[in-house]
């Protein structure tokens, strides 16, 4: 089918757009209407992105469905996916039936709510199919609006504080990324990510208000994307946006912020910083491990003594994207994979995970762990699923939180030692905190007056839980479902990565004279 990523990422804008101009009133209906709207745009959205994965060659290592239309100012729209964007974009598609599914209870502004998470599906699938620098930065910049709109009108008390500090973050780290653009723009004479990827950044050595640059133009860019992707994954010491944003964001919010737009940073970090910058991805990958390991030991304990359920899976989060960034800069094979397979795990099971914590706020409107206990008593279905989801996020073998994390685990292992065993501490610590909320919340006995008349999950949340569930175990049992797909776009960027290496010598070498 001609042009069906551009028909698969604007369904949902198109969905937004008739919503905006002829739904009138806020009224139940109206609301019934809008509702119903959202499902079946990110419903047909889904049905038709299954056409891409069965059109899909996984060993054409090259970007497929190619689009490519002048746009303005001699700008071009020039839309692709490879086997490293293509399980991003299935995701996206996949997750977003599931989240307006989870807010039918809504009924503060329903229509905007509505419009808001429909423009956010178009923005954060144009991130992962877009092939140029241009159209790549408008969709990251712009998926900032929506979330922004989401956490600010939709979300708890201290709501206004949150979608600042949430959107001042971010946009201050891409400001920095822009500038790398344009500079990468001046040197090569183009914004066509496929070109850029063959484009040989600088890595001679010069001398900058003193200092020394290692990797010369390569290591200046490679900080500038770093700052952006570092802050949106979130790593160790600017994550302190996340637990204040998931805190104050509606379930659903959360579960679409978790879920798929952590996840543009090691897309990021995949598609640029390795590809583009390998020398300086080479030289800087030791400050990433060590990052990434302070990243999942530190913010594990912080969970550890969480008094609010939101805020302890959200700095779970943070340990869990930890591995991601390990992996990718490991830069082989096993690495690379389970940081890819990591963070498509990672998408259903912390998106279960708020999930489990919207509904028993739904009931009590409280995420206070002391508040609960003994749930199991009047709940036992939903005890079942919360237990499921939470040894899936410790990483039990037969659940896809499994694979990604011994895969990273094997790829760091080969490369760094040291920073491989203190990771792996990591999962330990995930087992102490996760545990520790499962067994205060469900565990016990039913002591709590206000819990005694707390009903058990929904036929409709059940339908909700199910995909994902499905999901988390079929991943967990069969993962060549994921690596068969990314398995060769993976070894070819692998193999382009340590291509390009023997330049860092080089780089090295010109610099040490001025170091003596």
């Amino acid at each position: 089918m001609e042009n069906l990523l551009s028909i698969v990422t604007f369904i949902p804008l198109l969905a937004a757009l008739i919503l905006a101009i002829f739904l009138r009133g806020d009224d139940a209906p109206a609301q019934k209407n809008a509702k119903m709207l959202a499902l079946i745009a990110t419903s047909a959205t889904f049905l038709l992105s299954i056409f891409i994965l069965t059109g899909f060659d996984p060993a054409n290592t090259g970007f497929q469905f190619v689009e490519e239309h002048d746009w303005i100012l001699g700008l071009k729209y020039k839309m692709g996916v490879d086997g490293i964007s293509i399980l991003f974009v299935m995701l996206t598609t996949f997750l977003m039936p599931i989240v307006i599914l989870s807010c039918w209870d809504v009924t503060t502004r329903v229509k905007d709510y509505m419009i808001a998470f429909l423009l956010l599906e178009t923005l954060m699938l144009g991130v992962f199919m877009a092939l140029d620098l241009v159209l790549f930065y408008v969709f990251f910049e712009a998926g900032l609006i929506p979330m922004f709109l989401i956490i600010g009108i939709w979300g708890g008390a201290n709501r206004i504080y949150a979608s600042f500090k949430f959107f001042l973050y971010t946009f201050i780290g891409s400001v920095l990324m822009l500038v790398a653009m344009i500079a990468m723009f001046l040197d090569a004479g183009t914004t066509d990510i496929p070109t850029l990827l063959t484009h040989n950044f600088s890595t001679a050595g010069f001398e900058l208000m003193g200092f020394q640059i290692v990797g010369g133009m390569q290591t200046l860019l490679w900080l500038a994307f770093f700052a952006s992707f570092a802050v949106k994954m979130p790593m160790w010491p600017v994550h302190t946006w996340l637990p204040d944003a998931h805190v104050q964001a509606p379930t659903a919010g959360s579960v679409i912020l978790a879920a798929v737009l952590l996840k543009m940073g090691g897309y990021g970090f995949l598609r640029f910083s390795l590809p583009m910058f390998p020398v300086a991805s080479d030289l800087l990958a030791p400050l990433v491990f060590w990052m990434s390991a302070i990243a999942i030991v530190y913010t594990s304990l912080v969970a550890l003594v969480q008094e609010d359920m939101k805020k302890l899976i959200a700095y779970s989060s943070v340990a869990h994207m930890g591995y991601v960034t390990m992996g990718i800069f490991a830069a082989n094979q096993q690495g690379v994979d389970g940081a890819i397979f990591q963070m498509i795990s990672h998408g259903f099971i912390s998106g279960a995970l708020f999930l489990c914590v919207g509904v028993i706020y739904d009931r009590m409107h409280t995420r206070d762990i002391d508040a609960y206990g003994g749930l199991v008593n009047r709940m036992p279905s939903y005890a079942l699923i919360f237990m499921f989801f939470t040894m899936a996020n410790v990483g039990l073998p037969g659940t896809s939180g499994f694979v990604g994390e011994f895969l990273v685990l094997m790829g760091i292992f080969q490369v760094n030692t040291w920073v491989a065993m203190f990771a792996t501490s990591g999962v330990i610590l995930s087992a102490a905190y996760a545990l520790y909320l499962y067994r205060r919340v469900v565990m016990g006995e039913l002591i709590k007056e206000a819990l005694r008349t707390i009903s058990d999950i929904t036929p409709r949340e059940k339908m909700i839980f199910a995909p994902l569930v499905v999901m988390t175990i079929l991943l967990g049992v069969a993962p060549w479902l994921v690596t068969d797909i990314i398995g060769d776009s993976v070894a070819a960027l692998v193999h382009n990565y340590h291509e390009a290496l023997p330049v860092v010598a080089e780089a090295t070498e010109a610099v040490a004279p001025a170091s003596h």
